[in-house]
């Protein structure tokens, strides 16, 4: 939260730019591989966890087999009030919104939440 108790102001549109700047910034050798995948920004997160950042929902590529077919796609959502309560600048928040996007994207590969941590996108 920014010292002077006041948050970020940021429209949705410039918010959901910064989220499409996010993911054109992961290597395309990855983006080739994401399968079945949608990414949406919402305002505010379940009321049981107001902190969250991001959330992914779905089935991850390394669980998936024979099974999976006409699924509807994962989700993953961006939330954009936590986000500006917690950054201090517009900066601040380009680096927190790409941090989240890697971060849900991995869950979409199979990485867990530890390796995550352990490799910096907390």
């Amino acid at each position: 939260m920014p010292d002077n108790g006041r948050v970020l102001e940021m429209t949705r549109e410039e918010f959901e730019e910064l989220v499409a700047e996010a993911l054109d910034r992961i290597p395309p050798e990855l983006t080739r591989l994401m399968d079945n995948v949608a990414v949406f920004v919402e305002d505010e997160p379940p009321a049981d966890d107001p902190e969250l950042l991001g959330l992914y929902e779905g089935t991850p590529l390394t669980d998936r087999g024979e099974w999976y077919a006409g699924v509807l796609p994962d989700r993953i959502t961006v939330y954009r009030g936590p986000t500006l309560r917690m950054c201090e600048t517009r900066e601040d928040v380009v680096a927190e919104t790409e941090v989240t996007v890697v971060h849900e994207i991995a869950h979409h590969f199979g990485i867990d939440d530890a390796r995550l941590h352990a490799l910096g996108y907390g």
